[in-house]
């Protein structure tokens, strides 16, 4: 098994190698989110998020990744984004999304007002710590979880 934790690309896949070229991907927690642009999406996760840019292709697809989290990000054009066989179109948004780990709430959403990201809601905090919904560009969730400080004993 290959010890490189990066997820293979496409790119690779499609070169003929076969399905060894995909084990290194099992690690890995995969999501798929429909996007408008795939150019606008890739700077949005790069840029605001941190995300490293995997693979892209043209208009249609792209991936990204986050520590263990591949994002797929399926374009109109992609397959992925294909109409159901009942007519209905897939398209971004809605309520299942991305739950990212940071150290410093505040810190990030200070960041991100001021590059004028859209939020959906204000922090909330409960007894799993505390989070806000921000949007990326097509109005896919993420969600931005603070854990509990530690307390002393």
């Amino acid at each position: 098994m290959n010890s490189d934790p990066r997820p293979t690309s496409p790119s690779a896949a499609g070169s003929g190698r076969g399905a060894a070229q995909f084990q290194s991907l099992e690690n890995f927690a995969h999501v798929r989110y429909q996007v408008t642009d795939i150019d606008r999406s890739i700077a949005f996760y790069t840029k605001q998020l941190g995300f490293a840019l995997e693979a892209h292709v043209g208009e249609a697809f792209a991936s990204v990744s986050l520590g263990k989290l591949r994002l797929i990000l399926g374009g109109p054009g992609s397959s992925g984004a294909r109409p159901m066989p009942d007519g209905r179109k897939q398209q971004p948004g809605g309520w299942n999304r991305i739950l990212i780990y940071v150290d410093d709430l505040d810190a990030h959403i200070d960041r991100l007002k001021k590059q004028g990201v859209s939020f959906r809601n204000n922090v909330e905090a409960g007894p799993g710590g505390r989070q806000i919904q921000i949007e990326d560009p097509d109005g896919n969730p993420i969600e931005l979880h603070e854990a509990p400080k530690a307390t002393s004993s």
